[in-house]
């Protein structure tokens, strides 16, 4: 899925309105993973001068960006920060961890080709989904349709639950990153490239 969608859903199951920092600790427990993923595509493209199409044609698929791919995206370091957080009773750690590892598992079951070793450093093992968050022909257009409505209904419970206009506001632009382009475009097409 996209990185604002796995931002937005991670917020809206471990953020507690009573404790309004576990808001921006799950928002960025769901950018987290995908961030080495923006700073490679960056540095590629604008420090180094590589064409945005070999980067996501070869660069991103190669050994090296896929072994950061496989850390960042990985059950067991999220699962261990998670537990960490659980164990010592500690919201904000819990509220990041369990938002990337909610990440993670989102992402398991709406990659395909792009699809990361989740396992690692346990296995290597890639499980490609049949269906892929992007692509027409693993169902892409579907899931296209299901994120714009968990977009929507995460928006909507997390405005209803959180007050403070700072939070929805970041809770609104969030949600517009996914929404806007869908209403500009007609369609999900734009949105690749974000997960």
């Amino acid at each position: 899925m996209n990185t604002p969608t796995h931002m937005l859903i991670g917020a809206a199951v471990f953020a507690r309105p009573v404790v309004p920092s576990t808001l921006v600790a799950a928002i960025l427990g769901g950018l987290a993973p995908d961030v080495p993923m923006f700073a490679l595509v960056l540095f590629s493209t604008r420090l180094v001068g590589i064409p945005q199409h070999e980067v996501f044609g070869d660069l991103f698929y190669s050994h090296s960006w896929q072994a950061v791919f496989a850390v960042d995206h990985s059950f067991f370091v999220w699962g261990l920060l998670l537990a960490l957080g659980h164990w010592r009773r500690h919201l904000i750690l819990t509220a990041f961890a369990g938002a990337g590892f909610l990440h993670a598992a989102t992402d398991f079951i709406t990659h395909h080709d792009d699809a990361r070793r989740q396992f690692w450093p346990v296995s290597d093992w890639v499980f490609r989904s049949p269906v892929s968050y992007w692509d027409p022909n693993y169902y892409g257009g579907i899931i296209g349709v299901v994120e714009l409505g968990l977009v929507l209904f995460a928006t909507a419970f997390l405005c209803w639950r959180h007050r403070k206009l700072w939070q929805r506001v970041v809770i609104v632009i969030l949600a517009a990153l996914i929404v806007v382009p869908v209403i500009v475009t007609g369609g999900f097409h734009g949105l690749h490239g974000m997960g």
